[in-house]
């Protein structure tokens, strides 16, 4: 026999060899199971956000509408009143809470206690389930024609009113020495106490422009309602919930800012116009 093919001899089994692995053998299984489970969750993850977004968008379509309602019909204002709603921050959670954070309630023209005007209230702390609000604040604003009717009772000779930020001109006549005269004053209006300021800064008697000194000087005591700053209760005209705290002149329209008592959610008195001592 031929020494050229050489017999290999058998591998010694007292010596560990690497096991060779065939290609496409191995059970992958498992190992692919196992990398489903991301998916499988975040599958889940934009599910739920999803969910969560369309009962945010629901609870904002429906939400509106029932504030609506229930402040119309507290203020018995009319069915087709045009009153926008908008409630801050994300709804969810405070509505499982049963507390509204913020409501911003607004409308171009609303009418309460004879006045009418452009209204924009704030309310925070809005409990769901009964109860105050937290606190409340907001802006009316009028024109001239119902500012000359909100200041009718004033003192000062007021039958016209023209508005010229930051004053009012008021127009009317006096009598003075047994004299009808005409008298244009011009006015800068406030708020004290809850009361309407009215406070002269000018007046023009017959043509003449007299200052606050010129008529002391020719007038003495009978000038005192022409140059001494004027205060008018209109508690009566509003609803006793609402205390008047600011009133000043923008443009051609006077803004009344107002604190809203917190309790005219729950008590109607509040909602009844109020009383001038």
């Amino acid at each position: 026999m031929s020494d050229d093919n050489h017999t290999l001899p058998y591998p010694d089994s007292a010596v560990e060899h690497p096991t060779l692995v065939i290609p496409g053998k191995v059970d992958a299984a498992v190992p692919a199971k196992r990398r489903r489970w991301p998916w499988v969750l975040l599958v889940l993850a934009v599910l739920l956000a999803l969910l969560v977004v369309a009962a945010e968008f629901i609870a904002r379509s429906v939400l509106p509408g029932i504030v609506r309602g229930m402040v119309i019909e507290q203020l018995d204002l009319p069915a087709d009143q045009q009153l926008d709603v908008e409630a801050g921050g994300i709804l969810l959670p405070q509505l499982i809470a049963g507390r509204l954070d913020e409501l911003h309630l607004s409308s171009d023209r609303v009418t309460l206690e004879g006045i009418t005007g452009a209204a924009d209230v704030t309310a925070t702390g809005i409990p769901l389930r009964g109860g105050d609000l937290a606190s409340a604040n907001g802006t009316v604003r009028i024109d001239q024609a119902e500012l000359t009717t909100l200041l009718a009772r004033s003192e000062l000779p007021i039958e016209s009113l023209a508005l010229e930020a930051p004053n009012a001109i008021a127009s009317g006549s006096i009598n003075l020495f047994g004299t009808s005269i005409d008298v244009s004053l011009t006015l800068t209006p406030g708020a004290k106490d809850g009361d309407v300021t009215m406070t002269p800064v000018s007046a023009t008697l017959g043509g003449v422009v007299l200052d606050a000194q010129q008529l002391n000087d020719r007038f003495g005591s009978l000038a005192a309602p022409f140059t001494q700053t004027q205060q008018l209760c209109i508690a009566d005209q509003l609803p006793a919930g609402l205390t008047l705290t600011g009133l000043k002149i923008e443009g051609t329209e006077a803004v009344i800012d107002v604190d809203v008592n917190g309790a005219i959610a729950t008590d109607p008195a509040l909602l009844d116009p109020g009383v001038c001592p």
